[in-house]
């Protein structure tokens, strides 16, 4: 098995003694009495559907990348990141060291927010289909003639609920104001613009085009604070700049790979998902340390 930073790949991990509050499609989260642990595996989705195989690296290179985003963005929106370092966890997690290391964050405990925040800067994905059909995304119209990818004209905040199942779906201001109220949508729609503009201009200059992200937030008591992952493979569209071409979909550093081989095949989208080949494995796990590379300008520590 490939090996990556913290050993083999891991696809399933448990603490005994340390009690697990969930498991999503990646992460999982355990309780640290007032803090929170967050361990990226290296499991893949798609289509909703969590694939057999690992990702060697990837559950690091997700920690990672947003760790070093956190570091960027300090200036503009606190998060709730602790630490990465596994030295400075609580000693009841010594004796899974190993197992975390560089791909594990000790945060502060948030209550979520019920939206996620995404922000889009070109047209893709569902945007592109829901533009296609009536020249808006989330409501919001858009000039008549865009192709897609086409980059649009400033970067639109399109807001969605947050799926317990399935796909999240896309909403309005308006319905993000419900959910959340005025004061909080608002802060959360000026930070994801600020922060998706810093970023998609530090990315530009290092290869990558950053189509489309979206982010999370929570409340720490009265603090509003930037939670989960930033500005990931998993949570971003990126493209490789020298090869953007408007006018047709775009090669990404992201999972559209495993998406693209997939439709390949006669599935129904149904658990359970098809065994990924090596070299699909392969080439997507090389999609991910790429984009930290070029992000970091280092290579990922272990690959």
């Amino acid at each position: 098995m490939t090996q990556s930073p913290q050993g083999p790949a891991i696809t399933n991990l448990e603490l005994p003694g340390i009690q697990k509050l969930n498991q999503g499609k990646v992460r999982e989260i355990f309780s640290l009495d007032e803090d929170l642990l967050i361990v990226a595996t290296d499991r893949i989705s798609a289509f909703d559907v969590i694939l057999p195989n690992a990702i060697p690296f990837k559950g690091s290179v997700l920690t990672q990348l947003s760790a070093f985003w956190f570091s960027q963005l300090d200036g503009i929106v606190e998060n709730h990141l602790i630490s990465v370092k596994t030295e400075e966890f609580p000693a009841s997690l010594d004796p899974f060291r190993e197992s975390l290391r560089g791909r594990s964050m000790r945060v502060h405990k948030c209550e979520p927010l019920p939206i996620e925040c995404v922000v889009r800067g070109y047209l893709a994905g569902s945007g592109w289909k829901e533009y296609r059909e009536s020249e808006t995304i989330c409501g919001i119209g858009l000039p008549s003639g865009l192709k897609e990818s086409d980059e649009l004209p400033e970067p639109i905040f399109t807001p969605s609920t947050k799926a317990t199942s399935g796909h999240d779906e896309n909403i309005n201001f308006e319905q993000a104001v419900e959910l959340v109220g005025s004061d909080i949508a608002q802060r959360v729609r000026d930070f994801s613009i600020q922060i998706y503009n810093h970023a998609r201009s530090y990315a530009i200059e290092r290869g990558i085009i950053i189509c489309d992200t979206k982010f999370e937030f929570g409340l720490k008591g009265s603090d509003l604070l930037l939670i989960d992952e930033a500005l990931t493979p998993d949570s971003s569209r990126f493209w490789p700049a020298d090869q953007y071409q408007a006018g047709q979909a775009q090669p990404s550093f992201d999972k559209q790979f495993v998406r693209d081989y997939l439709e390949t095949l006669d599935w129904d989208k149904k658990p359970p998902g098809p065994v990924l080949p090596d070299d699909v494995v392969d080439a997507t796990s090389r999609r991910y340390l790429e984009a930290y590379s070029l992000l970091t300008g280092e290579q990922l520590e272990g690959s």
